[in-house]
């Protein structure tokens, strides 16, 4: 037996929609930032990770927002 999963009402679709431009600009950020530091890789590597943390951010707040 497989549960089928509830679609997704309006607000969590904009929420998705919403917080996922994190991910890119955090890379696009690192990617600058480590061009002018002369360390690409790790400016990646951070601006991935802050761009995950930020959405995780942006999710609890917007999530607790009635």
């Amino acid at each position: 037996m497989s549960k089928k999963k509830p679609k997704q009402t309006k607000r969590e679709k904009k929420l998705e929609d919403t917080t996922g431009i994190f991910i890119p600009g955090g890379l696009l950020l690192g990617m600058g930032i480590g061009f002018a530091v002369d360390a690409l890789v790790a400016g990646l590597f951070i601006g991935l990770g802050a761009g995950f943390v930020l959405m995780a951010i942006a999710n609890v707040i917007l999530w607790n927002k009635k």
